[in-house]
């Protein structure tokens, strides 16, 4: 038998607070103040949670460039009619686009429409990808 687990996705950069506020305001989350200012916790009604934590060596990922791997990035699944919304909100908080990606109906697949899937990076650096939620996805 296994142990019960959970998962937490932890970001590193030289400002946890700011970071955490962008994706607090981002995901709708709450941010949690703990007894060690360089860790911070977000958790949001949804289920989301992630940390950020203080590198004092922080140097951002390269991504695209293709000398350097992607590291991590995190996926937000919205509700594909407001993807346009999600995306102006992400660039008022400060993200910077780095590619959007259409891919063609391919005929079986899951979705009867197409899958447009939009990257960008936050504050720091990090790479996260706005996406459309299926329906079993349950975002709404």
């Amino acid at each position: 038998m296994t142990v019960a687990k959970t998962c937490v996705l932890v970001l590193d950069c030289a400002e946890p607070e700011r970071l955490a506020e962008f994706y607090a305001s981002l995901l709708g989350a709450d941010v949690e103040a703990g007894g060690d200012p360089d860790f911070v916790v977000l958790t949001g009604g949804s289920g989301t949670v992630l940390a950020i934590r203080r590198d004092h060596g922080y140097a951002p990922p390269s991504w695209p460039r293709p000398d350097d791997a992607q590291q991590a990035h995190v996926r937000v699944l919205v509700a594909p009619e407001d993807l346009d919304e999600a995306e102006r909100e992400a660039v008022a908080l400060g993200a910077r686009p780095v590619a959007a990606v259409t891919q063609p109906f391919v005929p079986g697949a899951r979705e009867d429409r197409r899958h447009e899937e939009r990257t960008f990076a936050d504050p720091a650096g990090h790479s996260f990808t706005l996406a459309p939620a299926a329906p079993d996805e349950g975002v709404r």
